[in-house]
């Protein structure tokens, strides 16, 4: 219990930090994507699609659910003990903007929660898991100086300072159950469905300032604010067979429909007297209903595994292929011009050495990576993005001798992402270094007489 709130205090602290980031690609769609894999797939270069773990909830494919641990009475499906998962992840991002025409860089950091989740094995063959993820993320800061002209006449105004600001994002808090069947013997075939809530918002501010020796102008501010609510889901499958004695297959299948997201909306414009610092607005909207049509998602992909065991080392080698389909992407029926659909591939390996007395025997080891067309477009063509990813899995010893079904593992992932290329007038290069917490135990145990 204490580990279990230490980690949910330090969760919550990393929810509230403020973010740092700026990325001017975020202004577009619903922002930046914040990937729904976990430090332990994202070391392997995000393949989730048929990844399935005793140790970790793979949010990304809910049928993963239903492969939870659960040891069943002896003679009966009635579950004797299950290894119930708290799973909180961490990650820590730094950004280079480099612009090609002015020759200069920026950079920018910040430090924010990426998941906290539950996984439950309720029976043999039948789990679930609730918890709360980003999936988005809204974070810039620009300025733009130079002479202003009127847009209708084409004459020179004066010198003009333009701050563009955004801030925001989208949530989901969820919860999912997924369900195992048989085949054939060491062949099972899993379905799962995540239900839950996708909140949020998308903040935008555009600031103008003026300079002139003989006039003093008042500083402009336009300001739209949009809250976002509405029902999500999406579904799995995952198909695991054993090819041999040491050989295992996993196919998996995930994705969403598009839904649609409610939104409210006010649009205040205002300007300020520099002499004084008092605003004084000039208009306000009040709350405008509309929606967001939030795009559907495809990804398809597998997972060969060779088991590790006392005397042999272990290994998996996985691939997974990603389809959204952004051109269908809405904000009031109205489509946004700078995103289009696109696809990613993704590829990774992990592998576990033979299990010595030394603990770099005890790791496990990661690697991966991915590429694809971003999902914006950047003067009628789409960015390319790709990146590498390496991770390690620490085991931590259980010294506890009152909960010995005890067993944390924190695990560790590294990328490094670049979005666009030399012919971009902007390009991102981006680190983000992700910590996950893994922590089980085994529950519903029926206790003994003289158990404590």
């Amino acid at each position: 219990m204490k580990r279990i709130v230490a980690a949910i205090c330090l969760t919550s602290t990393c929810f509230v930090t403020n973010a740092q980031d700026n990325s001017p690609y975020s202004r577009y769609g619903l922002g930046d994507e914040i990937s729904s894999s976990s430090a332990t797939s994202r070391g392997m270069g995000g393949v989730s699609a048929a990844y399935n773990s005793y140790t970790s909830v793979n949010y990304a494919n809910p049928a993963s659910y239903s492969f939870f641990l659960s040891i069943p009475e002896p003679g009966t499906r009635k579950q004797l003990q299950g290894r119930a998962i708290l799973d909180i992840g961490i990650e820590g991002t730094g950004r280079t903007l480099i612009d090609r025409t002015l020759q200069s860089r920026f950079t920018s950091s910040n430090l924010i929660f990426n998941r906290i989740s539950v996984g439950v094995p309720l029976r043999r063959n039948w789990g679930m898991a609730f918890g709360l993820r980003p999936l988005n993320r809204i974070s810039y800061k620009m300025q733009q100086s130079g002479r202003l002209a009127d847009e209708n006449t084409g004459g020179d105004i004066d010198s003009s300072l333009t701050t563009f600001e955004g801030s925001g994002g989208a949530y989901l808090a969820s919860l999912g159950t997924g369900v195992k069947f048989a085949l054939a013997k060491s062949h099972y075939l899993s379905l799962g469905i995540n239900g839950g809530y996708l909140f949020g918002s998308k903040n935008y501010t555009r600031q103008r300032s003026f300079f002139n020796d003989t006039t003093l102008y008042r500083t402009g501010t336009w300001d739209a604010k949009t809250s976002m609510g509405g029902i999500y889901a999406d579904a799995g499958v995952q198909y695991q067979g054993k090819m041999s004695d040491k050989l295992y297959l996993g196919v998996g299948v995930f994705g969403n429909w598009q839904q649609k997201i409610n939104t409210h909306t006010s649009l205040t414009s205002s300007s300020i007297d520099n002499s004084t610092g008092v605003p004084d607005t000039a208009y306000t909207s009040g709350d405008l209903a509309g929606n967001i049509s939030y795009p559907s998602n495809l990804t398809a992909g597998f997972i060969l595994q060779k088991a590790q065991s006392q005397t042999e080392a272990g290994w998996l080698l996985g691939a997974d292929f990603t389809t959204t389909s952004w051109q269908n992407y809405r904000e009031n029926n109205l489509p946004d011009t700078a995103v289009a659909s696109n696809w990613k591939l993704k590829v990774g390996a992990e592998f576990s050495p033979v299990n010595k007395r030394n603990y770099l025997s005890q790791m496990y080891y990661r690697i991966g990576f991915f590429t694809g067309p971003d999902y914006i477009k950047l003067r009628g063509k789409q960015l390319p993005l790709y990146g590498i990813t390496a991770g390690v899995g620490l085991p931590l010893a259980n010294y506890n001798q009152q909960a010995r079904g005890q067993a944390t593992i924190i695990n560790l992932g590294l990328e490094y992402m670049k979005r666009g290329n030399n012919d971009s007038p902007l390009q991102e290069n981006m680190y983000r270094v992700t910590i996950g917490f893994s922590l089980t135990d085994m529950w519903f145990g029926k206790r003994r007489n003289g158990d404590r």
